[in-house]
């Protein structure tokens, strides 16, 4: 039987390889912040600036250019052996939103209010059937007949 070693020395041999092991698979983050600023980034602002600032809220016009993206920072973090989604990727499209698409709905279409024959029976309905309901309970406590 081979003899077994201390603790303490066995806590420190796992620690030594796995700090070896972290070392070897970890991803360079500087190195991947850059790819994708180089790579990705370049060529979005190209298929943007072709797209046209007019049509930056179409997601039509967009998803291609953003589809694209996406694949560029996930094929440069498996080439880096990066974890992806991650810290860099978050704040790399979190800038990409704060710059093309800030002025865009959730649906993508311009905010504006509906046309007014759309808009007033919404408004003029409910109004109707709170003065009806307010007439008719003062029109029934008026009348006590039937009530026991």
């Amino acid at each position: 039987m081979a003899p077994e070693l201390p603790l303490i020395p066995r806590r420190f041999l796992w620690f030594v390889l796995a700090h070896h092991f972290i070392v070897v698979t970890a991803c360079h983050e500087a190195d991947y912040g850059q790819l994708i600023e180089d790579y990705c980034l370049s060529q979005f602002k190209f298929d943007m600036e072709m797209i046209g600032q007019k049509l930056w809220c179409d997601w039509d016009e967009t998803v291609g250019s953003y589809g694209e993206l996406i694949n560029c920072t996930l094929l440069i973090a498996e080439k880096l052996a990066c974890y992806w989604p991650n810290q860099r990727v978050d704040e790399f499209f979190i800038a990409i939103h704060k710059h093309y698409f800030k002025n865009c709905s959730l649906s993508g279409r311009s905010l504006r209010d509906p046309p007014n024959n759309i808009l007033y029976p919404f408004l003029v309905v409910p109004i109707l059937i709170t003065l009806l309901m307010t007439a008719l309970v003062v029109w029934r406590s008026k009348r006590s007949e039937g009530i026991v």
